[in-house]
Order: structure tokens, then sequence, then C-alpha cells
């Protein structure tokens, strides 16, 4: 089944960064998009809000855990299609609580994915995993150049990590990521369930509430437009890929669009060697957006931090067939805009109360 107007969708993390953008897409072209949210993140109630304000009924909230497996599996019987975003998604927290974010991760997949085995059939998921399944790195050899580290590797410097790059689990949370990726996979292999995975880079971009420990791009950008220190773990020459989240989005529809083609599949998603920047490189760019200097402090390496990762995009670029991504110079300055109108906007009107559905109605 493809993307039509009519269908219903169910979005798992639906008020979150990804879905709740995935989920004004969706709407905006006819879907009925269950957003499944147990809106635990700071800003996700905004987010619910903004989108029952724009699409009224063709929202269908339903606060609830990804392991509150009843209600999950009464919000899969309904959907034509699932995007999984719901999850545990900080290192850090991972390190404090590895049961939380096992149960979260690993366990809530796979009671997803067993509410999609014992169906009606044919239902397609995406997954939205995380480059962390491919460990810190440690072994791809790199040099610390002007432009930040810089793989020995020629070839995996000109175009990035691929999809056969061995798989290799750091910290709680790249375990339990990393073991839903492949439970997702094996369910594809076992049961012929319709899935994908998307093995995510650093995506970013409007509707982002980025925190210390995930969204750095819009963590950081909050941080200097309040004037407060931005903190570098490591020494800031960390390269990554960024992706802006319409051109995420992009690759997630045309997944499910060609869900037959690419069932079983997991693909590296970023913004590739064009997009690929230094943590300092935002810290200047930024600079040059509030003109004036950013305070920087510093702290230890996190665990399991890559020096560098960029993703291959050839592989989903042929497979999607998707167009260029936006450059991240002009991706990080509508960020910054949208910040801005969205503090606006809080700031100038009235909180209205969210209704929510619940397994009794």
């Amino acid at each position: 089944m493809t993307a039509r107007d009519g269908n219903t969708v169910l979005i798992t993390g639906g008020a979150g960064f990804i879905g709740s953008n995935l989920a004004h897409r969706l709407a905006g072209e006819g879907c009925r998009v269950i957003v499944y949210d147990c809106l635990a993140r700071p800003g996700v109630e905004d987010n619910l809000r903004w989108l029952e304000e724009r699409h009224g009924s063709r929202i269908v909230p339903i606060r609830a855990d990804i392991r509150d497996t009843a209600i999950l599996g009464g919000a899969v019987s309904e959907a034509d299609a699932v995007f999984h975003f719901a999850a545990q998604v900080a290192v850090t927290t991972s390190m404090t609580d590895p049961r939380d974010d096992f149960t979260a991760n690993a366990l809530g997949t796979v009671e997803l994915l067993e509410a999609l085995r014992r169906g009606r059939g044919g239902v397609p998921l995406i997954f939205a995993s995380t480059n962390k399944v491919y460990g810190d790195l440690g072994d791809v050899g790199t040099t610390l150049g002007p432009n930040g580290y810089t793989p020995d590797d020629r070839a995996l410097a000109e175009h990035g990590v691929d999809e056969h790059r061995p798989i290799a689990f750091h910290t709680p949370y790249g375990c339990s990521k990393g073991a839903a990726d492949q439970y997702v996979l094996d369910y594809a292999r076992s049961f012929a369930l319709p899935a994908c995975v998307m093995r995510m880079s650093c995506i970013y971009g409007q509707r982002q509430m980025g925190t210390e420990d995930q969204g750095w791009v819009a963590h950081f950008l909050m941080r200097a437009i309040d004037g407060e220190p931005i903190t570098l773990y490591g020494d800031g020459e960390q390269v990554r890929d960024v992706l802006h989240v319409d051109d995420a989005i992009d690759a997630y529809i045309a997944a499910w669009r060609g869900i037959d083609r690419v069932a079983g599949r997991a693909f590296n998603l970023g913004g590739g060697p064009d997009n690929a920047i230094r943590l300092r490189d935002l810290i200047e760019h930024i600079e040059g957006l509030m003109e004036r200097p950013v305070a920087v402090t510093h702290a230890d390496w996190r665990p399991g931090d890559q020096r560098w990762f960029v993703a291959d995009r050839r592989a989903i670029d042929e497979a999607l067939n998707l167009s260029r991504p936006k450059g991240w110079r002009e991706g990080v300055d509508s960020l910054a805009q949208w910040i801005a109108e969205y503090r606006r906007e809080l700031s100038a009107q009235a909180r209205p109360k969210l209704h929510l559905r619940t397994a009794a109605s």
C-alpha cells in the first residue's frame, strides 16, 4: 500500500520533532494521522497543539507509552502504515537508567512488531534507527586538520559510511536502538513484514526542542540566542553530516511509497559529505547570525562519541530517487528564524487544553 489521500497513518512519537513534521506533511496530503505519544519531552505538547490547530480532525492524538501494549494494539489495528519514532533518545539517559532505555527502545519496538504481526498483514513499518548502531568507529583512523577530523581512508572520506559497515553497539542506547534495528529487519525476513530501517545522522529543523543530550543543532542555536554558553564535549573538532527535517520527511514518505522495493533494507540517512560540518563550524556560523561571539565551555568526551561520522547517501538516493538535500547554512538560518517565531508565539498566546483520546475512549 502506498501513501494516498484517506489513509490512516500511525506515528509513534508523533508529537516529537520528526514525528510532528511528518504528521503535518501527511495530514496536509489528506491522511488521517494517529499521533501516538506519551508527551514526556519538553515542547511536544506545543507540537501536538500546533498539529491540531492546523489539521483538526485529521489529527487523532493518543497519549500513551509505546510499552502500553493494549493501547498500542488498538492504534495499530486502525493503521494503513506505521512510522516508529517513539524512543528514549539520549545516550546520557541510557547510562543512568539502562533498563528503562531497553524497555522503551528494544522491548517497545518488539511489542509494535508483534502487534503488526498479529494484525491483518501487509501494513508497512518505517523505523527510525540511528548511526549509533555503528559504534564509535574507533577502528577508523582519522587525522585532525583545519576542517576537523577526517578519515585516513580516501574512499571513506569521499563518500561516507555505507550500509556494509559492520554494526558495533556502544552504550546502552546504542544497544537498545541497535537491537530494535535488527528486530525490524528480522521481522521483515522471518515474517515477511513490509518494513525498512532509517539509520539517521543529525536531523535538525523546525519543531526541534534541542537539548544538550539530543538535538545539538537546535540546542546550540537556542543557547546562543539566550546568551548562554555552549558546552563542547571533547575538542569540538568532531564532524557530523546534518540533514534538514524536510529532507528526512521526503525520505520517510518515499520509503512508504516504495516499500515493495525497499522492504527488509536498512539505509543510512544523513546530509552526506556536502553537509558535513565540524561542531565549531556551526558555532562560527551562529556567531555570524548573532553578530556577536558565542561563549563556549569544554567538558570531557562522552561515551561512544564518534570523532567523525558522515553517511554515504548513495544507496538511499538511488533506491528512493531523492533530491539533493538542503545546504546546511540555509537550513540553520531557517531554523534560527523558526526558533524566534516560535518563541514570539508562545509569549503572545494562551494555551488551550489538549483533547486526548485514552484507552476508554
